[in-house]
């Protein structure tokens, strides 16, 4: 009979993801991974399989969460403009903990494995256009709300929108300061949602 598992998988996975956020896939090696889950190297493959395999792994389980928290934070605003507005400012004031700095997992690993990891841009590409239909569909709910003009394309504003925000979270890992990154995130929503109704 096989022995159960003595650890907790998601503190191990937690420890894991923020082990790859904070130095990267490459620069990641088995003794780190060891290191931050607390666990040998034949128990770690036993469970997740390779550094491949536990770093995919990884991957999905920050991009459903992601994906959950972006679907709650849309859904659950009093109005969907609000909402849409909001999202420009998640990259300065991270209430997931994670830090400004530390920018999005998704997209630092994109940048670092996209070219040369199929999986990896491909789930990039299925998280993106996710994170688009989350947004469209609030952006849909604006218009009904009369915030939004009827004759907007909503997919091509939640692009917009999702281009934006990426953009302020590279700059934000630049090093900008938060004075001039709030500034750029309200420019932007000025530019992107505008306010026809006068309010």
């Amino acid at each position: 009979m096989a022995r159960p598992r003595a650890f907790d998988e998601k503190q191990v996975l937690n420890a894991v993801r923020d082990q790859f956020w904070d130095a990267g896939y490459a620069a990641t090696s088995l003794a780190d991974l060891m290191r931050v889950s607390g666990l040998g190297k034949g128990s770690l493959y036993a469970a997740f399989g390779d550094k491949r395999q536990l770093f995919l792994r990884v991957l999905t389980s920050y991009t459903d969460e992601l994906l959950g928290h972006l679907r709650e934070a849309l859904a659950e605003a009093p109005r969907a403009l609000d909402a849409l507005r909001t999202l420009l400012d998640a990259p300065i004031d991270d209430s997931t903990g994670a830090g400004p700095r530390r920018g999005c997992l998704m997209a630092n690993s994109t940048c670092e494995l996209g070219n040369a990891d199929p999986d990896v841009l491909d789930h990039a590409h299925r998280t993106y256009e996710a994170s688009t239909a989350l947004i469209a569909d609030c952006a849909a709910r604006a218009q009904r709300e009369g915030d939004l003009p009827a004759e907007a394309d909503p997919i091509a504003l939640a692009r917009a929108l999702l281009a934006a925000q990426q953009g302020l979270v590279f700059m934000s890992r630049t090093g900008l300061d938060t004075a001039t990154l709030t500034a750029t995130a309200r420019s932007l929503a000025a530019q992107l949602l505008p306010d026809h109704t006068g309010g």
